[in-house]
């Protein structure tokens, strides 16, 4: 034990002392001070000056220590996205980073760009029957057998950027500030950071599977990192509260929180039913949680294409010449 009137304290890893009481409390006015190592009269080893009641710097109660921060799993990449209606992003990868994207999505990158055909996850470590299921699961959703990441191997910062299928928004969801999962229609995913795990949701009720205009299965996005879906026209984010109901198009729907109840409902009236033109069903949504809507579903726009394609004329025939006089033009 230090003799009487002897103090010391710890700064820098470094013993300071002895000193007087008042020296010491001096010393421990810092913001740090309460938490200090200290020895001397009373104290016969080294204690955090708050537990000493004489030196008066804090409380004597045992503090709970904060909860460390978690460590994020995923990598931490940094994006921009460019373009209005028909969008790409550019992801910016430090040494050793990595993004997941879909077979065919890639624009451009640049030359430490490493390009690899995986087979399953790529986020998990896991053997052949692992990577077999994860496969199979995403050939239920429609999706190809294989992810493709792109991986910055130089000792410098690259870019690749990934574009958007068809004209709509990408939109950049942070899964760590939206309570680490959300579930979006299943041709929606365009990359993720790695570490996020793409995989499947069933949907619960038969009614919405078959007509809630995505089928049974949707995609699920879990993790704590970056995360990036495409959809058509324009994006609408909305936040619903505890209770509120929110009625659309069941293809107007891209994503949604798992805290959202989603259903179907018919469209109620044999008039509204058959000269609606919105279909039997419309999808329900009940909060609370955040929902992302489309204006523009990918099927309304291949159907109006279609519509539109010209049947039973050529574009060299005499018919269709001479049809193409009493056309009107628009």
């Amino acid at each position: 034990m230090a003799s009487d009137g002897g103090w010391y304290y710890v700064k820098d890893e470094q013993t300071i002392g002895p000193m007087s009481v008042d020296e010491l409390r001096q010393a421990l006015s810092g913001a740090d001070g309460p938490n200090t190592p200290v020895w001397g009269p009373g104290a016969p080893e080294w204690t955090a000056a708050r537990h000493i009641a004489s030196l008066g710097v804090g409380s004597t109660k045992l503090a709970t220590p904060p909860k460390a921060p978690a460590k994020r799993k995923a990598d931490e990449i940094e994006y921009e996205i460019f373009g209005d209606d028909m969008q790409f992003v550019e992801v910016t990868l430090d040494p050793g980073e990595v993004v997941i994207a879909e077979a065919g999505g890639m624009m451009y990158m640049s030359q430490g760009i490493e390009m690899q055909t995986v087979f399953g996850d790529p986020s998990k470590n896991q053997g052949f029957l692992g990577k077999l299921f994860d496969a199979g699961k995403r050939m239920v959703t429609g999706e190809s057998l294989f992810l493709t990441t792109f991986g910055a191997m130089s000792s410098k910062r690259e870019q690749v950027s990934f574009a958007a299928p068809y004209p709509g928004k990408i939109i950049p969801l942070q899964l760590d500030q939206l309570g680490g999962e959300i579930i979006c229609q299943k041709d929606a995913f365009l990359c993720a950071a790695r570490g996020v795990h793409i995989g499947i949701a069933f949907q619960k009720r038969i009614l919405a599977g078959l007509f809630g205009g995505e089928g049974f299965i949707l995609q699920r996005l879990t993790g704590d990192g970056l995360a990036f879906v495409h959809a058509g026209g324009t994006i609408h984010r909305r936040e619903l509260e505890v209770g509120e109901m929110l009625r659309l198009d069941t293809g107007c729907l891209v994503a949604f929180q798992p805290s959202v109840e989603y259903d179907i409902q018919m469209t109620g009236g044999i008039k509204n039913t058959i000269f609606g033109g919105e279909g039997l069903f419309l999808a329900t949504l009940k909060g609370p949680g955040t929902v992302w809507l489309q204006s523009l579903p990918f099927t309304r726009l291949a159907g109006r294409i279609l519509a539109n394609m010209p049947r039973g004329k050529g574009e060299g025939s005499i018919l269709g010449s001479a049809a193409n006089i009493f056309e009107s033009r628009r």
